[in-house]
């Protein structure tokens, strides 16, 4: 049912609606004078096509894009709207500052003796480092540490001769499986910050060749929606998928939120989450619990629709959000070496040790 208005009774549409009736107010005195019955059916069929094909243009010009925008607004009111089960905070943590490799110091929230490890997330460290202080040559075996950095930059160097630089925005996601003997030293002047979490493998992926993902800042997946921004290092968000493959099942996500925004992002059943908040304060999980500043880290809850986030505040809030598929298996964790049973750990410390079962080139080589 189309509404007339002043502005719209004027319009070309409705101009020739006004012709074609008095048209065919003409064509019908001509035709009662001649012969009613014959030309009826000449005339009226024509002018009934006519008619027809100028309601259609009706339809298409004033119907059709306010339905469009009807269900545009439906799709992204659909998109933001509230959970009616959002995952609850069940642990709080604020991270603890404390030395790591050599002179450096880095705020830990999962690894410590409260949070030993999050399935299948066994470290978060925030890292904020300035030369000389660094991460000189060291092994690992049994996982993946995924390197992503807030300000500055770190170079990066292994025992296999591959090395690079990642700056700010950038993502390095490494899969150590066999075994990878690197540094990770300060590239620059003045302090580089980062975030860097450690995510198990598998049992039948422990022992793979190691290998590289790194995106620079411009090749990350982005997304902006209702004040909030996304960069999408794993997964998705509004509809943005990241390239990165990820072996165990990941999500990990930097969203900042202008002050007034929430957002509402689903995380999948049965999935281990957590949030990082780097920068500001804000609601997490319910509606009316009290706001969360910077350093803490956030477990939630396995049960839910997803993480429900509001920034009251009158500042940015910026926070990462991991959540990753439970492996369910043994964790036995000693330093930089993840396995399932202590006697593999035994043989992870053997094999760096001697140089054999993927630690051939560990014995000769050293960084720069």
């Amino acid at each position: 049912m189309l509404r007339h208005s002043a502005s719209s009774s004027s319009s070309p549409i409705y101009t020739a609606l006004a012709r074609l009736t008095k048209l065919n107010s003409k064509r019908s005195n001509r035709v009662l004078l001649a012969s009613r019955k014959t030309s009826r059916a000449k005339t009226t069929a024509p002018l009934l096509i006519l008619l027809i094909l100028v309601l259609a243009v009706v339809t298409v010009v004033f119907l059709f894009p306010a339905i469009m925008s009807s269900s545009t607004s439906a799709t992204s009111s659909s998109a933001a709207a509230p959970f009616e089960n959002p995952r609850a905070v069940v642990k709080k943590l604020l991270s603890e500052a404390q030395s790591e490799g050599q002179g450096a110091t880095v705020r830990r929230s999962i690894g410590r003796h409260e949070l030993r490890n999050l399935d299948p997330f066994l470290m978060l460290d925030e890292f904020s480092v300035s030369k000389p202080a660094g991460f000189p040559d060291h092994p690992h075996r049994g996982f993946e540490t995924v390197t992503y950095m807030l300000d500055g930059a770190f170079t990066h160097q292994d025992f296999s001769g591959h090395k690079g630089t990642i700056r700010t925005g950038d993502v390095q996601w490494m899969t150590a499986g066999r075994g990878i003997v690197h540094s990770e030293m300060p590239a620059s002047d003045g302090v580089q910050k980062g975030l860097q979490l450690w995510i198990n493998l598998a049992a039948k992926d422990k022992m793979i060749e190691p290998r590289y993902q790194e995106l620079q800042s411009k090749d990350i997946s982005c997304a902006s929606q209702d004040g909030v921004d996304v960069r999408i290092i794993a997964g998705e968000a509004f509809g943005v998928r990241s390239p990165v493959y990820t072996r165990t099942p990941t999500m990990y996500m930097d969203f900042t939120m202008q002050p007034g925004s929430q957002l509402h992002q689903p995380i999948p059943a049965g999935w281990n989450a957590f949030v990082y908040i780097i920068e500001g304060e804000g609601v997490f999980g319910r509606e009316k619990a009290a706001p969360t500043a910077a350093h803490h880290c956030l477990v939630l809850g396995a049960d839910g629709d997803g993480l429900s986030v509001w920034n009251r505040s009158g500042a940015p809030l910026r926070f990462a959000l991991a959540a990753g598929q439970p492996l369910k298996e043994p964790v036995v964790q000693h330093g930089p070496f993840v396995m399932n049973t202590r006697a593999e750990i035994q043989q992870a410390m053997e094999d760096y040790y001697h140089g054999r079962n993927g630690f051939e080139k560990a014995t000769q080589w050293s960084s720069a």
